[in-house]
């Protein structure tokens, strides 16, 4: 007669929880609640540049188009999307990208996504070969957005580091082909986090091409796209892929949080290879990623508009001539090719963090702590991003209580505290 064993017993015999979970590291912001703990702030309103989240308010279409679609809370979303918002979408594309009529199918080539967030990590969970000896690699920017990295250490891959130079991105011709051959997924972002630095037409072109050579997903996060000076909008991933004629190995992340301010909505959409994402649908229908109608409607009206991205272009605009008026004389600042960030070098980031929030009550994010020590350099240890995401009152306080911090401390100073 078999034994039943009791239930604590049965946890005994096997292990809770994935190994891999023991992998990750910790998120960035909770390592700066970490490196801020027990400090006292200066007694001001607490200016915080910390986190990428935009403060604009929602557009009024898409705040509208919420309120008339709540109706939609009686159906289950689908994970491919109302047809409608593929074609908003697919024509958002083509205009924004110059892409040939039809090249971007609704139904073949685009999803609609919870946010470029909730796919750049799924992509790799679905695409990643499981158990593989030795691990497939997954090459991501150093600095990155954490998510590329968890999303590799999930799937069993290893992360391989590309060190952003002078250009505020990797040197891709300096890696090495037998790194390559075992690319199994490459993440890119242009414009890039935190640098704000885009990646060219032919560089893009490059990177299809060696993708389609060994094999590899190139995975093209793109969310900071529509954030640019004016004149100035950055080559796409589509845009190269149809110069080549083919979507083949080829995938575009888009989210509307960071071009029309709705972070909260959660909505962006992947384009790309018709084959993978017909296998990235079935890994989302387990997953259960939909999207729900009412976001879906919102997110046709905000495709649909490009005013108010950009009335949203100027506010960065003027934000960032605020930053070099006020900053440009103490520290090196400079407005990115895209994003919303400042990239300063200030040198030792989190004495500099820690003691700027405590003179002023400011809070920026040091920069180690969206890099990793790798090929023997640390790319950003002696940086903070400072995101300029409140209102142009908000940000114009901070930055002016961050020069008066400056004005006061020596960085020598700071490091010594």
């Amino acid at each position: 007669m078999t034994a039943i064993l009791a239930p604590e017993s049965l946890l005994m015999t096997k292990n809770s929880m994935n190994p891999l979970l023991e992998t990750l590291q910790a998120y960035p912001f909770e390592r700066l609640r970490m490196l801020l703990a027990g400090v006292t702030p200066a007694d001001k309103k607490l200016i915080d540049f910390s986190i990428g989240e935009p403060r604009h308010p929602a557009p009024a279409i898409v705040s509208e188009a919420i309120i008339e679609h709540l109706h939609g809370l009686a159906e289950y979303p689908k994970v491919l999307g109302d047809l409608r918002l593929r074609q908003a979408i697919a024509d958002w594309a083509t205009q924004r990208f110059a892409l040939p009529a039809g090249f971007l199918d609704p139904e073949r080539h685009v999803i609609p996504a919870n946010g470029s967030r909730e796919a750049l990590f799924s992509i790799a969970q679905a695409a990643l070969p499981p158990c593989q000896t030795p691990k497939p690699l997954v090459l991501l920017p150093n600095p990155f957005y954490q998510i590329y990295e968890g999303a590799a250490l999930l799937a069993g891959a290893e992360p391989y580091y590309l060190n952003c130079d002078a250009s505020g991105q990797p040197d891709f011709l300096a890696v090495e082909e037998s790194v390559w051959a075992r690319c199994a997924l490459l993440y890119i972002n242009s414009p890039h986090n935190p640098t704000g630095a885009t990646l060219s037409l032919d560089t893009l072109g490059w990177l299809i091409r060696k993708a389609r050579q060994h094999g590899f997903v190139l995975a093209a996060d793109e969310c900071y796209s529509e954030l640019y000076p004016e004149g100035d909008a950055p080559a796409g991933i589509l845009e190269a892929a149809a110069a080549t004629g083919s979507l083949a190995q080829v995938l575009a992340f888009h989210s509307l949080s960071k071009r029309s301010s709705i972070p909260g909505a959660r909505s962006g959409f992947v384009a790309g290879d018709a084959d993978i994402l017909k296998a990235f649908v079935r890994y989302r229908t387990y997953l259960g990623a939909a999207t729900p109608p009412f976001i879906q409607a919102a997110a046709i009206a905000a495709w649909q508009d490009e005013q108010h991205v950009q009335h949203t272009r100027a506010d960065y605009a003027r934000k960032f001539a605020a930053a070099h008026d006020i900053l440009g004389a103490v520290l090196p600042v400079e407005t990115p090719a895209g994003g919303f960030y400042l990239w300063p070098p200030v040198g030792d980031g989190e004495a500099f963090v820690r003691a700027l929030y405590a003179a002023e009550h400011v809070r920026c994010l040091p920069g180690a702590y969206l890099a990793r020590d790798a090929h023997g350099v640390h790319p950003g240890q002696d940086r903070v991003r400072i995101a300029l995401v409140g209102s142009l009152e908000n940000c114009v306080e901070g930055l002016q209580r961050m020069r008066h911090f400056v004005d006061q401390y020596t960085i020598s100073t700071i490091n010594q505290s």
